[in-house]
């Protein structure tokens, strides 16, 4: 008989055996989301983003369009339109309804479902200038256009 210790979980993880599998598995008592590997306690990161692909991305396909034959410049003119949308709202709670109705609608990530929302990810998840905008954020702050290699 073995035992196998678990280092330090974050506050509300709980280590718990999978009938169906018979492994060990992670699980959130508060927000119920379970998972194979374990949670970490570095900081983690949140944001939303609305995606506008264009034919140099390096996947010109999204839920929307098969093939994406926009231009670079087109796309972020589009995001900008989106933008300057938002900005017409009148409160940070209007700006973020608009936010999420407008990611839903049109923009080319899977995250569209969920208002363009992409949970929660740790540092090194996602590409270099994304992350770096997140950071330079404040809560409920909308950044400018980001170019990344998605679009």
């Amino acid at each position: 008989m073995g035992s196998r210790s678990h280092s330090a979980l974050p506050p509300n993880w709980q280590v718990r055996v999978s009938q169906k599998y018979d492994r060990e598995y992670y699980f959130n008592t508060v927000t119920r989301e379970s998972r194979w590997d374990p949670p970490t306690l570095s900081p983690q990161l949140g944001a939303k983003h609305i995606l506008a692909k264009h034919r140099g991305s390096r996947r010109p396909s999204s839920w929307r369009e098969e093939n994406i034959t926009r231009s670079e410049s087109e796309a972020h003119d589009i995001i900008t339109g989106y933008l300057n949308d938002i900005e017409q709202c009148d409160n940070a709670e209007d700006k973020d309804k608009m936010f999420g109705d407008i990611a839903e609608k049109f923009s080319d990530c899977s995250s569209a479902k969920r208002g363009g929302d992409l949970g929660r990810f740790e540092r090194g998840a996602m590409q270099k200038p994304f992350e770096d905008a997140v950071l330079a954020l404040k809560p409920g702050e909308i950044s400018k256009p980001i170019k990344t290699d998605s679009g």
